[in-house]
């Protein structure tokens, strides 16, 4: 069954482009240790809230925006394999490398129960 990784981040609005070719540098690392697709996509209508929030969560400041990312693995067992020798690659980069402050970074990994582009809505 596949395996979702997700993280949201708060990445400063100046430094966009930055942002994007980092995703794009990293997304072929990820295919090459088994995942099999994601997006990285940068907040549009992301509201503050009073209790909860992605801004909220992520300690947003006034000059950054709200990202979401998510990365496709065919099971747990290849993302594990997958993160674990991708951890080694120093094409990875350290984390001051990353194009925002990782400290305030949500991540967790995630079993698909309902999949929207199925016709029974069962996950592959």
């Amino acid at each position: 069954m596949a395996y979702v990784d997700g993280f949201v981040a708060a990445v400063p609005a100046a430094k966009k482009d930055e942002y994007i070719a980092f995703a794009k540098k990293m997304a072929p690392i990820f295919r090459e240790y088994g995942a099999t697709g994601g997006w990285e996509c940068w907040g549009d209508d992301v509201p503050p809230g009073e209790v909860t929030s992605f801004p909220m969560a992520v300690q947003k400041m006034d000059d950054e925006e709200v990202v979401i990312s998510w990365t496709i693995w065919p099971s747990k067992e290849v993302r594990d394999a997958g993160w674990k020798t991708m951890m080694n690659d120093p094409r990875m980069g350290s984390p001051a490398d990353m194009p925002f402050d990782g400290k305030r970074m949500i991540y967790g990994g995630f079993v698909p129960v309902v999949d929207f582009n199925a016709v029974d809505g069962e996950p592959a």
